[in-house]
């Protein structure tokens, strides 16, 4: 086992607790919300679902996709790999993957690079979907 703080043994966390760790430090929106958020121009909807899920599922009209191995690179306001839409370390961010679990472990890593407001979708797609919102065609 590997030694924490204080030489402390630390124990392996599992993906559950993880998330719950994780999902802890900020509060995640409903599909409403953020088609609200993002009508009204405070929310960049990022889906961050893979090619194959885009399309056989769709997509969300304005949502910038990135996938998620690129989103670091992408939403760095510092980076020089950015995308035009990452503006600043205020920018909020609504990451969606298909069922609202990979977003929440890219939020922890977008809050690392400082953007403070990142949160994602509960539930992702899947829940945007049967909330009736808007889906287009890839």
């Amino acid at each position: 086992m590997k030694k924490g703080v204080g030489g402390v043994a630390k124990r392996p966390v599992g993906i559950d607790e993880l998330l719950e760790r994780v999902r802890a430090g900020y509060e995640r929106v409903e599909p409403r919300e953020a088609y609200e958020a993002a009508r009204a121009g405070d929310a960049l909807l990022v889906d961050i679902r893979y090619a194959a899920l885009r399309e056989r599922d769709g997509l969300i009209p304005g949502a910038l996709v990135v996938e998620r191995n690129e989103l670091e690179w992408r939403l760095d306001p510092q980076g020089s790999h950015r995308s035009p839409e990452a503006t600043s370390h205020d920018l909020r961010v609504v990451v969606i993957c298909n069922e609202g679990y990979a977003s929440s472990l890219a939020v922890e890593s977008l809050r690392r690079l400082g953007l403070r407001r990142a949160t994602d979708l509960a539930g992702g797609f899947q829940a945007w979907r049967a909330a009736g919102l808007p889906v287009a065609s890839e």
